[in-house]
């Protein structure tokens, strides 16, 4: 049996200094782990340990203040609404710090099994790729949001138009459409027609489900509602006949990208099978080389 090195001695006392850091902040976060009940576990995996997460900024004071906090509150603005911005903002950051600290220290548990540095290695690794994933998994919601979004816009604008140019006032019209789908389009719109309800003009309902669905097309679409309102409704259903045949135009080059995206996706089993028959054929060749 060989005796242990200076580096595993190290290794072992970094072990064991941030296992008893994690155990410090796991039992301080206890107090905040109430905060993240209301998540839903398919969303936030690993809730439980959030607390800790919090407790280590909390311990700190961080601030968030700086850039990245910035554009992060702005996805939350999209993807939860103002209200609940500021409370998401925490919980993304309480994620990070959490899932990556227990990654780290399970890094060196790996080590105390195998002896071997690069098990600490590969630990650090995925600790880094833990805190950049759950740091940037709001702008990929983002953004299949806004692939979805733009899934069903052009139905949604075709139907506007068609209702308004059949006599339809704009507030009827909106309501008819927004109760035809399921949709994420569709939900926004739903949304819509509860601010309508309530007493909200509709002009500024609409300006606000475009700054939720946040994406360009969108926003031009309530941009030409707006106007088309203030000039009248024979000049609101010609303005969104010329959207809807723009939108129409949108959606087929959409639909080209998404084939040429399937397309590239196929070669890669493509490739693997090629490979695979090659090393079928060559290896019998080589073999019968070799007994030659």
């Amino acid at each position: 049996m060989t005796g242990l090195t200076i580096l595993d001695f190290a290794i072992i006392a970094l072990g064991a200094l941030s296992l008893i850091v994690w155990l410090i902040f796991f039992l301080k976060g206890k107090k905040y782990n109430s905060m993240f009940d209301v998540l839903e576990e398919k969303e936030f995996p690993l809730k439980e340990i959030y607390g800790m997460g919090y407790a280590v900024l909390e311990t700190f004071k961080y601030q968030y203040t700086g850039k990245k906090d910035r554009e992060l509150r702005q996805e939350m603005d999209v993807l939860y609404g103002n209200k609940y911005s500021e409370y998401y903002l925490r919980v993304v950051h309480a994620q990070q710090i959490s899932i990556s600290m227990t990654v780290f220290v399970l890094s060196f548990t790996f080590y105390g099994l195998t002896s071997e540095i690069l098990a600490v290695l590969i630990g650090l690794m995925f600790t880094w790729a833990a805190y950049y994933y759950y740091g940037t998994l709001t702008t990929k919601k983002i953004k299949d949001r806004s692939d979805e979004l733009l899934h069903d816009f052009s139905e949604v604008v075709s139907k506007l138009a068609l209702l308004t140019n059949a006599g339809m006032i704009l507030r009827e019209a909106w309501q008819e459409v927004a109760m035809g789908g399921t949709s994420t389009i569709y939900q926004e719109m739903q949304a819509s027609v509860n601010d309508m309800n309530n007493g909200m003009a509709d002009v500024d309902a609409i300006y606000n489900f475009g700054t939720r669905c946040i994406i360009p097309e969108v926003k031009k679409f309530t941009s030409t509602i707006i106007q088309g309102v203030t000039k009248g409704n024979s000049e609101l259903t010609m303005m969104l006949q010329e959207q809807s045949k723009e939108v129409w135009q949108m959606k087929k080059q959409l639909v080209r990208r998404e084939g040429e995206k399937a397309a590239s996706k196929l070669m890669i089993p493509i490739c693997i099978m090629f490979v695979g028959i090659l090393v079928m054929i060559l290896i019998p060749i080589f073999t019968n080389l070799g007994v030659s």
